[in-house]
């Protein structure tokens, strides 16, 4: 994974998460989970690392809004 941007932590509220899971439907799942709570960046593109078990994607959040569709 690239480095994070400190632009996406310039502020309390913003996070990083880095979701892993054993396939990429359970990392799609949790990400659209998280997206149901905050503002997040979307779909995050998922990766998968050889040598690494299961697969890993990045969404930033914004935990000071929440998410539209609450």
């Amino acid at each position: 994974m690239d480095p994070i941007d400190p632009i996406h932590l310039s502020e309390p509220g913003l996070v990083v998460l880095d979701i892993t899971g054993e396939d990429e439907d359970t990392v799609q799942a949790a990400a659209a989970e998280v997206a149901t709570w905050w503002a997040t960046s979307g779909t995050p593109k998922v990766r998968r690392v050889p040598g690494e078990p299961g697969v890993t994607a990045r969404l930033y959040a914004d935990l000071r809004r929440t998410s539209p569709t609450q």
